[in-house]
Order: C-alpha cells, then sequence, then structure tokens
C-alpha cells in the first residue's frame, strides 16, 4: 500500500514515532498488557490504538478514572517502557512511511514529534538504525499539552526553523491528525496495524 501525500511543496517532514517510522504500537500493546495485568487492569486493544499519541501516564491515569484504580500512574508508566525495551530487537519500521524517509532524506529536513520521553524515541530509532535521520526530537518532556493540542508540531517547527504552513506530518493516530491540523500543517495518515490486520486500512491525507 502507497501512502498518498496531499499536494503541495513542503520543505520539512515531521513524523510520529510510534506506528508510524516504527512499527512499535503491537510492542507497545505487549507490554502495556504486561504492566497492567500486575495491577489487574485491563487494556482493550481498539482502545489502546484510540489513544495512540498519549503519553504513557495519561494513559495510566485514564485507566485509573475508568476503571476506579489507584495505580501510581509514574511507576506504572516506568514500568510498562522497561518492558517495551526488552521487545525492541523485534522492532522494524513501517515499510510505507521508510520510502518516504529514503527518498526525501538529504533533500529537506526531518523531525520526529512524538508523545513518548525522547529516551523512548531514541531507543525506538537505534533499534530501527534511524536515529541518524532525524536531527530534531521533540518528546513529551518539550512541552505541556500533548496532542491534539498542536504544542509538540510547532515546537518542532519552531527548531526547524520553519513556518508550519511548510511542515508535513506523518501520523497514524486521529488525536495526532487533529494536533497537525491544530498546527496548521498538512498531513497524511498511516494506518494502524489493527486496521491493516482486520482490513479496514485505508491511507489519508488532508
Amino acid at each position: 500500500m502507497k501512502l498518498k501525500l496531499p499536494p503541495g511543496t513542503f520543505r520539512a517532514y515531521l513524523f510520529d514515532c510510534d506506528g508510524t517510522v516504527v512499527d512499535s504500537m503491537p510492542l507497545h500493546y505487549i507490554a502495556w498488557t504486561k504492566a497492567l495485568t500486575e495491577w489487574n487492569c485491563p487494556f482493550d486493544e481498539q482502545l489502546f490504538y484510540k489513544w495512540g499519541g498519549m503519553p504513557p501516564v495519561e494513559i495510566a491515569a485514564s485507566l485509573n478514572r475508568m476503571q476506579g484504580l489507584q495505580m501510581p500512574v509514574e511507576a506504572v508508566a516506568e514500568r510498562k517502557e522497561h518492558l517495551y525495551y526488552e521487545l525492541l530487537p523485534q522492532l522494524m519500521p513501517v515499510p510505507e512511511v521508510l520510502e518516504h524517509i529514503n527518498a526525501k532524506y538529504g533533500h529537506i529536513p526531518f523531525a520526529v514529534v512524538s508523545g513518548s520521553s525522547r529516551e523512548s524515541i531514541m531507543r525506538s530509532l537505534t533499534a530501527a538504525h534511524l536515529l541518524d535521520r532525524f536531527p530534531v526530537l521533540v518528546g513529551s518532556e518539550d512541552y505541556t499539552r500533548s496532542k491534539p493540542a498542536p504544542d509538540a508540531f510547532l515546537v518542532a517547527a519552531a527548531r526547524l526553523g520553519l513556518s508550519p504552513k511548510d511542515c508535513l506530518v506523518f501520523e497514524d493516530t486521529e488525536i495526532g491528525i487533529q494536533g497537525a491540523t491544530a498546527a496548521g500543517m498538512a498531513s497524511v495518515r498511516v494506518p494502524s496495524p489493527l486496521e491493516r490486520r482486520t482490513g479496514t486500512a485505508v491511507a489519508e491525507s488532508a
């Protein structure tokens, strides 16, 4: 499947990391399931993908509210991250996105804009042998309001010294697309592994 890009000339590409550059979402879900089992907290797979792009601490806090639990959100999020790191040898790039990275690398600058921590971003990109492609990494430490707020994307554009309208965003989640739109950026959506598996994948651009 090819990703259809929106019309226009773009001076930079901004990529979400998990589920966009790297096919990490299935591994993140395994890590979440293991971490949450320790607290008897179920996490539906469809809800997991719906919340894609949400920082781990926010996910743990949201599950607490939904299920009336009192999990220590920082500890649970940290536990989940360590479980994910153990799975990194299995990580691969998303082929449809890698095609565009290879096509434009060296011609325009790239940035990663993620709800994950910079450590998680760096570990994922290193495992996929892609860290050197991205001079700018924007992680959850770098902004106050997470996606769908535009903050993360605006930070990336500012660090690249570009106007938002000159940036094209690659995202696999609805909240990521909403954040890009709020930032005044065009976007292309990368179908999730769940969509590919169920045969509902449709590549979109906006």
